[in-house]
């Protein structure tokens, strides 16, 4: 696995004509959040906060399998009523975008690459892009509540590539779980991990200025690590 540094780029970003985003932990910190958007349903139910398993779970899974996971099945449609009860706005302040993130997708925007984002949020992260006003990098945005299969299935990225109708040995998806590395290798593209380095990828990101600095030279073409072409598969 490649680590992405200015000294050493994969030869890959040379040709790179596409990037998919995941949301959480990629394009924001949003651990803490999260774990107290749940906690508010559960406290709506008279139920003490979820553990640490639990948070570590809806922290990458769609918000139909998190409330089955952390309610009990008698109790799900209860559970349904007092999440559409909240306002997810309230929630905000308790999200941050990454560092870097703005600057890196000012870079891509500029060399002409394409940006998808590809989440297991349901419904709010059309309002999550809106608020941090950086919707307008991507296209397409698709969200679990708009595919059959949420992740690992591939069918997210099956959707991104055919709208924008490229080569998937040219498209990187960066992700930061394994539901993220899984959906990626089952759609057979590039996986590029971002600040976790225990999954499988084809480059680990430690950090988005890292990552710029990697592609601010990708058009001279500069050698990987050993001067050959980095395996991706």
């Amino acid at each position: 696995m490649y680590v992405c540094n200015p000294t050493s780029p994969p030869q890959f970003l040379s040709r790179l004509t596409g990037v998919i985003f995941d949301c959480d932990g990629v394009l924001v910190d949003s651990r803490d959040a999260n774990r107290m958007y749940y906690n508010l349903i559960r406290e709506g139910l008279g139920m003490l906060p979820i553990t640490p398993d639990e948070e570590e779970y809806v922290h990458m899974h769609s918000v139909t399998e998190c409330l089955v996971r952390i309610i009990p099945a008698d109790r799900l449609e209860e559970a349904e009523i007092v999440r559409r009860n909240l306002n997810y706005e309230d929630i905000f302040p308790y999200i941050f975008l990454e560092d870097g993130l703005v600057e890196l997708l000012d870079v891509l925007a500029g060399q002409g690459i394409r940006m998808a984002v590809h989440t297991n949020r349901t419904s709010t992260v059309e309002l999550l892009l809106a608020h941090f006003e950086i919707d307008r990098y991507f296209s397409p945005v698709i969200s679990a509540g708009s595919l059959k299969r949420p992740k690992p299935d591939p069918e997210g990225v099956y959707r991104i590539l055919d709208a924008w109708n490229l080569s998937k040995d040219t498209v990187a998806y960066i992700g930061d779980s394994a539901l993220d590395e899984r959906s990626a290798a089952a759609a057979g593209i590039p996986f590029w991990s971002y600040k976790n380095p225990a999954l499988a990828a084809a480059m680990f990101v430690p950090d988005f200025d890292s990552l710029r600095a990697c592609l601010a030279g990708k058009r001279a073409g500069s050698p990987g690590v050993d001067g050959k072409e980095p395996e991706l598969s």
